[in-house]
């Protein structure tokens, strides 16, 4: 079994490009038949370290997912299902070489995952002081622990809890 490193980078301004170029890719009908796509995760905050992996929820309306899914699927989408996360169905993909790395889900406008998401990205956009403490932790998190993942996400829990507390998510 291959490990992947985790690696996390200085923000880049790139990356917002990135996330542009990505929904570009999905094509009009995926766009038209979503409410909205976000660009969330820590690729989405300026000035915030991160794995250079962009997130990105595609909200739909609840009676759209059976159309959402055969859409993404005629794009080169897989449907991975909720990866134990309820509120938030997971897709993956091969072969984009062209497109940076992505997660890519999809969100039911009222999902608690999705408001998870939106909330502690906002709250981040908004506290530069924090983003700059959440940095260093991941930072060293990912230099104490750049061949497992687990570990990495288990160093900088205390510091996401913190921040879900000052934003009211906890």
């Amino acid at each position: 079994m291959k490990t992947l490193k985790v690696v996390v980078e200085k923000w880049n301004p790139r990356w917002k490009e990135e996330f542009l170029k990505i929904v570009d890719s999905l094509g009009d009908e995926i766009i038209l038949n979503s409410i909205t796509i976000e660009h969330v995760g820590s690729t989405s905050v300026e000035g915030l370290s991160a794995k250079p992996i962009i997130d990105l929820d595609i909200v739909i309306r609840n009676d759209k997912f059976t159309l959402m899914k055969q859409l993404l699927e005629e794009r080169g989408y897989k449907y991975e299902g909720n990866l134990g996360i309820q509120g938030r169905e997971a897709f993956s993909y091969n072969n984009k070489n062209d497109l940076m790395t992505h997660h890519l889900y999809v969100c039911p406008q009222d999902s608690e995952e999705l408001l998870r998401h939106i909330t502690f990205r906002d709250y981040l956009r908004g506290h530069p002081a924090f983003i700059l403490e959440y940095s260093q932790v991941k930072e060293k998190a990912a230099a104490l622990y750049p061949d497992d993942i687990d570990k990495y996400m288990e160093y900088k829990s205390g510091c996401i809890e913190k921040g879900y507390k000052e934003c009211g998510l906890l």
